[in-house]
């Protein structure tokens, strides 16, 4: 009943609610005090609305949102507390007092300040935000940027006002209770002046010295780094922050390729739940700025989502653009139609060409190249058979309910608590490790609460594993290993990659230069770290991994075998060429789903009740007899590619190929421009610059 109401009130956790409730509470008991009337008793309900009030500010509770859209917001609750506080001192006689008309003054003066002071911190944030953010760009040498205000200034600046009205609140009703007006006069006197020397406080900050330069200073500072820097490929991407994965997972590709690279960004919540990285970073939220930003020597922009936003760089003819999407799996997102903007869709192995022509949504064939899926370097091979007595690890990594309530999206609804039952149970023993999508129950109550009795199935079936006598654990060797994961966090929270929260974004793009030395060292203490990870708890144990910490790959390589659902999950998974299931939750039957979905076509197919189990656990525990393994192999090939050349070698073949063609179109648009006599086909200037391993000849 709890977990519901928490959901019906949309707050984040019993704490919440139960301050939430002690605040609605706090308000009829606040009126019923002034009324009585009890001085003692109107402070109490006082003390638990500011509280109850402070503390879902600081935990940052969707329910004060909601309250804003109800007309119930900060300034009203305040407004509504001072004004029974004047009731209670006029039902307690103190009407014909000057304490009672000064109490009036300073709440209307108080209430007045409020103005110029939400101005001053709305004018502020609005000037020191800047038309481009950036990361790993040396704008520090082009432009003064100064240090932002002090942060108690400006963090959370309306609730800090607000809460000022604490000290009139106080000392009138000491003067209430005590029957005394000195301490009445005192709080008002602190109250108004703190007011006022708070709102005085911030003029100082939009003096000009004090502000970032204007829009077209910065526009013109970036394109002058751009003109010096000369990207030649950009990563383009648009979108909300909880979809920021699908721009890191091509990072590291981004770093390790040839060709010089930027990411382009549109939307600031992106930036800060981007992945920490060397390479340059630049977000423009505002399209006529992006479309006025000189991005002439970009030769190739890749886009991983098809979202409304990609217009604004699409229209540049002097580059060529490619889609290279956020997976690869046979859902109907990864076969678009609106791939048809893009001069050329680039697919894993040849089961995306497959895809789009079996799709007949306009792509043309010809505009397909494949170039294996860079990202899935760190994922391990099969090691062979079990040793005598290992347990078999088994992934379960279902996907998210998705958009709608087709019951093919994911297993967890109608499959999840079958398959993880027959793992606990199985015998011999294996290990489940439960991975659920980051998106797991965002749309869905439904989805949500299979996921919270899976995870509770998984911790009882550990703790009960623990006591077996079947199952012995190393404590001490657990206990090195947990120190050691102690050491590494904190020497990753010692190198600072993080920029500081308490900056702006001005601050941020004058300082946000990553120390390569440091993203380097923090790189290798991730993979001692998660390697770590593995050793600090029993190789038995049944382990529920949420978080972006050990990542899905890193499963992958402690696993030799995976259960989940028609996802890209599938696709990355066959790098390994370990047995693997896939759910057909909407019942398609064994035939038609391998049909419509290519990904399972070396897969154990489980129906709901998850009886066929036994095949994938059978594969594990005997390899050589495995019936699917050929098949594996060869669907590897097709999904993903050959292993030679290496992905990101294939990667950056096409980059520079697409390159050429790119500089190509170029030189025949300057030959053709009124003026020149150059003749068609002519080669780029000998000053013009390439990409790597392009040659004009």
């Amino acid at each position: 009943m709890i977990s519901t109401a928490i959901r019906v009130a949309r707050v984040g956790s019993a704490a919440e609610l139960a301050a939430a409730v002690l605040m609605m509470l706090g308000y009829p008991g606040l009126m019923a005090a002034a009324l009585v009337p009890s001085a003692p008793a109107f402070a109490a309900a006082a003390a638990v609305t500011y509280l109850a009030d402070l503390y879902l500010h600081r935990k940052g509770s969707r329910l004060i949102g909601l309250l804003g859209k109800v007309r119930a917001g900060l300034s009203t609750r305040f407004l509504v507390r001072e004004l029974l506080l004047i009731l209670l001192l006029a039902r307690l006689d103190l009407s014909q007092e000057p304490v009672f008309y000064a109490a009036i003054a300073c709440f209307t003066v108080f209430f007045g300040l409020q103005a110029p002071h939400g101005a001053l911190v709305t004018l502020i944030g609005k000037r020191r935000q800047m038309p481009v953010v950036t990361r790993n760009v040396d704008l520090a040498s082009r432009l003064r940027i100064p240090d932002a205000p002090p942060r108690a200034l400006l963090g959370q600046a309306t609730v800090k006002m607000l809460h000022l009205d604490l000290a009139a609140v106080v000392g009138l009703l000491v003067c209430a209770i005590a029957d005394s007006v000195r301490p009445g006069f005192a709080g008002i006197a602190v109250t108004l002046g703190l007011g006022a020397l708070y709102v005085v406080a911030l003029v100082p900050h939009l003096r000009a010295k004090r502000l970032p330069p204007k829009a077209d200073k910065v526009l013109g500072a970036v394109s002058a780094w751009l003109r010096e820097y000369r990207p030649q490929t950009v990563l383009y991407f648009s979108g909300s922050d909880d979809s920021a994965y699908q721009v890191n997972m091509w990072l590291e590709t981004m770093e390790q390729m040839e060709s010089r690279p930027l990411v382009v960004l549109r939307e600031r919540t992106v930036l800060e739940k981007m992945a920490p990285t060397s390479v340059p970073v630049v977000c423009v939220p505002g399209g006529v700025h992006l479309m006025n930003m000189d991005l002439s020597m970009v030769r190739v922009a890749l886009y991983c989502a098809n979202v409304g936003k990609n217009i604004h760089l699409l229209r540049v003819p002097t580059m060529k653009h490619v889609f290279i999407g956020h997976g690869d799996s046979d859902k109907l997102a990864s076969v678009n139609p609106f791939s048809k903007v893009y001069d050329e869709v680039w697919t894993a192995g040849r089961a995306g060409r497959d895809r789009y022509a079996i799709a007949d949504v306009g792509i043309r064939d010809e505009d397909i190249v494949e170039v294996g899926r860079p990202q899935l370097a760190p994922i391990r091979t099969a090691s062979g058979t079990p040793a005598e007595g290992d347990c078999p690890t088994v992934l379960y990594a279902p996907t998210w309910e998705g958009w709608d309530d087709n019951p093919g999206n994911t297993s967890l609804l109608l499959a999840g608590e079958n398959i993880v039952k027959k793992l606990i149970a199985a015998e011999p023993p294996v290990r489940v490790l439960y991975k659920p999508h980051p998106f797991t129950g965002t749309r869905s109550a439904k989805a949500g609460a299979a996921h919270r009795r899976i995870t509770a199935l998984i911790k009882k079936a550990a703790a009960e594993r623990a006591a077996d006598p079947r199952f012995t654990a190393d404590p001490a060797a657990q206990a090195r290993a947990k120190a050691e994961l102690t050491r590494l966090k904190a020497r990753l929270d010692g190198l600072s990659l993080a920029f500081d929260e308490r900056a702006d974004e001005a601050v941020t793009s004058r300082d946000g230069i990553v120390d390569v030395r440091k993203h380097e060292e923090a790189a290798r203490l991730r993979a001692e770290w998660n390697e770590t990870y593995w050793r600090s708890f029993p190789s038995f144990e049944h382990r529920v991994i949420t978080g972006t910490e050990p990542r899905l790959y890193d499963c992958f390589n402690a696993s030799e075998a995976m259960v989940s659902d028609i996802s890209s999950v599938v696709s990355d998974f066959i790098a390994s060429g370990k047995p693997y299931a896939v759910t057909d939750s909407a019942e398609l039957g064994a035939e038609e789903f391998r049909r419509q979905n290519t990904a399972v076509r070396a897969a154990v197919i489980l129906s709901n009740d998850a009886a066929e189990l036994d095949q994938l656990l059978d594969a594990v525990r005997h390899p050589a007899a495995d019936p699917l393994a050929k098949d594996r192999k060869e669907l590897k090939e097709y999904l993903l590619g050959p292993d030679e050349p290496t992905s990101l070698q294939q990667f950056d073949s096409a980059i520079t190929e697409l390159a050429l063609k790119a500089e190509t179109r170029n030189v025949g648009q300057e030959a053709h421009a009124p003026g020149t006599d150059a003749a068609v086909g002519a080669a780029p200037d000998d000053g013009a610059e390439l990409p790597k391993g392009v040659t004009a000849g």
